[in-house]
């Protein structure tokens, strides 16, 4: 009795210990080297945010992909400049940005994200919204495969597609249409820094009702491009 107890102890924790995370890091693996061919059209916070605005008749969900090729490069450089301005040379985390939000929370001030644009378009595209730290964990995992796996290219163009950039507002399409009823391809340097200087609180800002301390920020943006 002893014995057979013993084996299905010794099954179970070969389940957890090898099986569970082998099928995990397949299954994930896949998933990621799916998306660096295939349009992303719906993200988890699409989702939610349809649920959060179920009662609210005004509310659609706005999103047209574009290839990156077919977005201003003006988008690019304004979103680059406003949310990672070391985009180009980090490997999906920033660490002199890290460092420096907890030397600021260690004086006594609030502590700031310091998520760079790889790991923005981690949780966007792989998880639901949330703070614990297995979320963090999940997100540090995801950054990594899409930062090997996607590249520098191909993690711009999704982020440029999915990001929340308005009330029901997902990607610089759909901002450039609703707000400024033009094409991502047309957009100016001045619109895409007032899109991109919504992008830390796209649903109480907006690009084209911008508010003095917007104006100032879109320009302080589009100094830095």
């Amino acid at each position: 009795m002893k014995r057979k107890k013993g084996k299905r102890y010794s099954k179970l924790l070969r389940w957890i210990l090898l099986y569970i995370p082998l099928w995990f890091i397949g299954i994930t693996v896949s998933w990621v080297v799916l998306l660096r061919w295939v349009p992303v059209y719906y993200t988890p916070l699409m989702a939610v945010r349809s649920w959060e605005f179920r009662n609210d008749s005004t509310y659609h969900t706005y999103k047209t992909w574009k290839p990156l090729e077919k977005i201003s490069t003006n988008m690019a450089k304004a979103v680059v400049a406003s949310e990672d301005a070391r985009f180009y040379t980090h490997n999906g985390f920033d660490w002199i940005e890290i460092e420096k939000a907890v030397k600021e929370h260690q004086r006594g001030k609030r502590l700031r994200g310091a998520s760079t644009i790889s790991q923005q378009t981690a949780k966007n595209v792989f998880l639901f919204p949330g703070r614990s730290w297995v979320r963090k964990g999940f997100e540090a995992y995801f950054t990594f495969l899409i930062e090997k796996i996607w590249g520098k290219e191909r993690i711009l163009e999704v982020y440029l597609n999915v990001a929340e950039m308005g009330k029901g507002i997902f990607g610089a399409e759909a901002a450039a249409e609703r707000l400024f009823n033009t094409r991502a391809s047309k957009l100016s340097s001045r619109q895409s820094a007032l899109i991109a200087a919504c992008l830390p609180n796209p649903l109480q800002r907006k690009a084209n009702k911008p508010t003095p301390y917007l104006l100032k920020r879109a320009g302080e943006i589009e100094r830095n491009f």
